[in-house]
């Protein structure tokens, strides 16, 4: 690093990869320092785009560069693994793309290896660094809604998807529940925890990805969570944190929202506004410099522990509906 500077490098420069280096000047400290594609074209091509410094034709070499501090792997699920070890590898601290890999094996080695050589690792789940977010996690926590007693929420896209897509490639990690799913549940987990029955039902591609799933969750305090992902409809979109004391409503885009609703038992409803620039991916990147300068090797408010957890409920629920990937 570089005094309160922190130098980022983008490893897979494509779509999610644009969006998050769009957002990078807004963080206060963030140099744009270099991108690593396997092409080369591509890397300078993104580079000259948004304004990085350096452009490598592989990921070795941008992993090698000891001009980046942190390295942001926005490559397909798949190839997660692999492109965070190089890295990880090479002492690079990590921001990777949600989710963290494919299975809950190959996330524990990840964590193990940074944990090993030293460096931070935390998944890309912005949801969760989200202010709004942290807002109504805050107010929760005080009791604003009594006991949690159910979590809503759902996430579909409108479809349909061509087979060779990467939400119905195999190959790539794809299906709902990965690419989709991973929302509401990570929301359920920040609000209730780990469940202690997980039911899932999904209608699959031809390919043997899901297309429209459903997940029921139930907990030890009796709550439960209905949530819902799917490629083939464009749902709500919507999430609702229920309690004995009220109920959080958050807006169409919960998983980057800039407002919510709380309803009282009584009928009075209170708007929360929580305006801000940008897209959104600010945010993780902002805490991702935060630890670096503090020293931390993973958020307090993302852990490892987290992580895995919600990733050993996404083996579960894809054993139960019957989505496997090659290995």
């Amino acid at each position: 690093m570089n005094g309160q500077n922190v130098r980022w490098g983008i490893l897979g420069p494509g779509g999610i990869a644009s969006t998050f280096a769009a957002d990078l000047p807004l963080v206060a400290g963030a140099e744009l320092a270099a991108v690593g594609s396997r092409s080369l074209a591509t890397a300078e091509a993104f580079a000259e785009r948004h304004g990085f410094a350096r452009a490598h034709g592989s990921y070795a070499e941008l992993a090698a560069d000891d001009g980046v501090d942190v390295v942001y792997v926005a490559t397909p699920h798949a190839f997660h693994l692999e492109s965070a070890l190089l890295c990880v590898e090479a002492g690079k601290a990590v921001l990777v793309e949600k989710p963290i890999t494919l299975d809950l094996p190959s996330a524990a080695r990840l964590v193990q290896a940074a944990r090993t050589r030293g460096v931070f690792l935390m998944e890309a789940m912005w949801m969760r660094l989200n202010p709004a977010i942290r807002k109504i996690a805050e107010m929760v926590a005080d009791g604003v809604i009594g006991e949690v007693s159910a979590v809503h929420a759902d996430f579909g896209l409108q479809g349909p998807f061509e087979p060779s897509h990467r939400l119905r490639d195999p190959a790539l990690g794809g299906g709902a529940l990965l690419d989709l799913g991973v929302y509401p549940l990570h929301l359920a987990d920040l609000f209730l925890g780990s469940p202690v029955r997980a039911h899932a039902w999904a209608k699959l591609t031809p390919e043997g990805v899901d297309e429209n799933t459903g997940v029921l969750l139930g907990y030890e305090s009796g709550a439960v969570a209905a949530l819902t992902c799917s490629i083939n409809g464009n749902s709500r979109n919507g999430a609702s944190i229920t309690g004995t004391g009220g109920r959080i409503d958050v807006p169409p885009g919960f998983m980057v929202p800039r407002s919510f609703v709380l309803n009282r038992p009584n009928g009075d409803v209170e708007e929360f506004e929580v305006p801000f620039e940008g897209s959104g991916y600010q945010f993780e990147a902002a805490e991702v410099q935060r630890c670096l300068l503090a020293g931390e090797l993973e958020s307090p408010l993302l852990t490892h522990d987290t992580t895995l957890r919600v990733m050993n409920l996404l083996d579960t629920l894809r054993d139960e509906i019957g989505v496997t990937y090659d290995r």
